[in-house]
Order: C-alpha cells, then sequence, then structure tokens
C-alpha cells in the first residue's frame, strides 16, 4: 500500500512540475504514472552508469555533474514518452531537481517519514 502510494505521489509531483516548469508539458495523470515508473527505473539502472562513467568531471565540479545526469535522464524520459515533453536540456535539469524537491515534499508530509 505504502509503495502504491509513493507511486502516486512522484505522479501528482511530476504534474506539479509541468504546472510550474516552462518547457515541460504533461498530458495528464495517466502518463504521470507512467513517467514516474520509468524515471524510478532510469534512476535505478542507468543513473549509477552513468555516474561511474563520469566520476571524474564529477570529482572536478564538486558533485553538481550529477544535476546535469540527473537532467539529462528526466529529458530523456520526456523526448521518448509520448505525451510528457521536456523541450531543452535546461529544462530537464530545472525539472528533476524541482522533482526531486516536490516528491521529497510531499513523501514526508503525506507518509511522515523517509521512504528508501
Amino acid at each position: 500500500m505504502r509503495f502504491l502510494l509513493s507511486w502516486v505521489l512522484k505522479a501528482l509531483a511530476l504534474l506539479l512540475v509541468a504546472h510550474f516548469v516552462p518547457d515541460i508539458y504533461m498530458s495528464g495523470l495517466d502518463v504521470a504514472l507512467i513517467a514516474a515508473v520509468i524515471i524510478g527505473l532510469m534512476n535505478m539502472l542507468v543513473r549509477p552508469v552513468l555516474v561511474l562513467l563520469t566520476l571524474p568531471i564529477t570529482v572536478l565540479t564538486l558533485g553538481l555533474f550529477i544535476l546535469v545526469i540527473n537532467g539529462c535522464l528526466f529529458w530523456a524520459v520526456g523526448h521518448y514518452l509520448q505525451g510528457f515533453e521536456v523541450q531543452t536540456v535546461m529544462a530537464g535539469i530545472i525539472g528533476a531537481v524541482a522533482y526531486s524537491l516536490i516528491s521529497w515534499l510531499l513523501t514526508t508530509l503525506l507518509l511522515g517519514k523517509r521512504l528508501t
């Protein structure tokens, strides 16, 4: 039950990001639910490989390059998923940061403790 509620909260966070961040568009809740799953899978499977491959530049930028990786993954999901559009990589970076903050806030407020 907690997993399903977390999934719905992440989808709502995506809808909020699409509403507030320019250049990000979401067609509806059904697409947001699918996008939340795909973003979660990308963060679980692809992100660790990219972080490992870009470790030297991440160290040189004191970890700020991770924002670029997150933004590129967010942009990639928006590029390939019909109904979810992220027009630029910069919008992807801003959207990824906003998505992380909003989903963390919603999860903390509504579920009461941090999810791992």
